[in-house]
């Protein structure tokens, strides 16, 4: 099997493609691969460190206000297409999928021309713009939460409830003595905070102001700031760390096997980007979730309201953020056993631990109609 990789800017577009790739590879070991991003990305740093073959474009994305960047934004896309068509003849795939971002518009717009078999694969509980566009060319629409499917319109017999690939990557992660690794007790109870990848300065903010109280707690907390925000954190508590006798809240910068962390703690709480929730659902964990005003659509509020709704999270909106509510929200649910079960066990529900499997499905069922 060829396959044909599109999907950039963030990590949430990057990594279920990575996931869906490593499934395919442990079914179909002579499969071939090459990922199509854009040099800016972060795909062209991350893709190549995981060994896959890549090639970059040049694109970018409309302005949602009238600018005479969208010019410019056409004339590349025009471009990129052309660009594409010739990467696509070239490598011949048996099919193309793109897993987000503006970069998948021109790749999977190229191959649907070509005549090669194609999947839009959606990872946020709102549709992406480049998505709403593909999903006429495209053979089919995968999507990971159902709210998603209603929103491609005409085009809604087209899609089939996948999940994210991810989801299956992290699914059997157990339970284990991380915390070791960070100087916390793994019996104990423990909340993880954290804010993307990057960090978010208002959780940051928050968690600062909250130190004081948290610090009087029987249970532990890990926080997690972002590289970037990292010595900001630390200059802001370190007295507050001396005077910590009990050790119960510990502070670092980035996190990176995050999935046995979860797997670890009593409760997470974080942003609600499309990854993490597959992640979270997956594991069943007690969320507390934070949504990003700052990202297109506000898809992550979206993300958000598709756990709450079914009793798998708790909802703290960042305009209502607050030192105390931080801590308020998480007392609610350490001292509420019955209530964290519950949402585990709805969590869990969420989660689709076949969702790579179900993609290669689709996949071979296309490849069948083709031939």
């Amino acid at each position: 099997m060829r396959v044909l990789l599109s999907g950039g800017g963030t990590g949430g577009h990057i990594y279920p493609a990575l996931a869906l790739m490593k499934s395919i590879k442990e079914q179909y070991p002579e499969s071939e691969f090459l990922y199509v991003g854009t040099e800016r990305g972060l795909e062209s740093r991350i893709v190549p460190e995981n060994n896959v073959p890549f090639k970059a474009i040049a694109i970018q994305g409309f302005k949602r206000s009238l600018s005479l960047d969208n010019l410019k934004t056409i004339y590349l896309f025009l471009k990129s297409v052309q660009t594409s068509k010739k990467i696509v003849a070239e490598f011949k795939p048996d099919i193309v999928i793109g897993t987000g971002g503006y970069v998948c518009g021109p790749v999977v717009y190229a191959a649907s021309k070509l005549g090669i078999k194609s999947i839009i694969h959606e990872q946020n509980s709102l549709a992406g713009i480049t998505n709403k566009f593909l999903a006429r060319y495209v053979d089919a629409i995968a999507i990971c939460f159902e709210e998603a499917k209603e929103q491609f319109g005409k085009y809604a017999n087209k899609v089939v409830y996948t999940g994210n690939p991810r989801a299956q990557e992290v699914a059997n992660v157990q339970k284990s003595s991380v915390l070791k690794e960070f100087s916390l007790n793994p019996e104990e109870e423990t909340v993880l905070i954290f804010g993307g990848s990057r960090g978010a300065q208002r959780i940051n903010e928050a968690f600062i102001l909250a130190f004081d109280a948290l610090m009087q707690k029987e249970y532990q907390v890990l926080f997690v700031s972002g590289e970037l925000h990292y010595e900001f954190v630390m200059n802001e508590i370190k007295e507050k760390l001396r005077k910590n006798s009990k050790g119960n809240i510990k502070v670092v910068p980035y996190i990176k096997n995050m999935p046995s962390v979860f797997a670890s703690v009593s409760v997470v709480i974080s942003r609600s980007g499309a990854t993490s929730l597959a992640e979270l659902t997956a594991l069943g964990v007690p969320t507390i979730l934070i949504p990003s005003p700052n990202v297109t659509g506000d898809h992550q509020t979206y993300n958000a309201k598709s756990l709450v709704n079914k009793g798998a999270a708790l909802l703290l909106e960042e305009k209502d953020l607050t030192a105390e509510a931080l801590v308020e929200e998480i007392d609610i649910l350490l001292e509420n056993h019955k209530l964290r079960e519950e949402m585990a066990l709805q969590a869990k529900k969420m989660g689709v631990p076949d969702s790579a499997d179900r993609l290669i499905e689709l996949i071979l069922k296309l490849q069948k109609k083709s031939s």
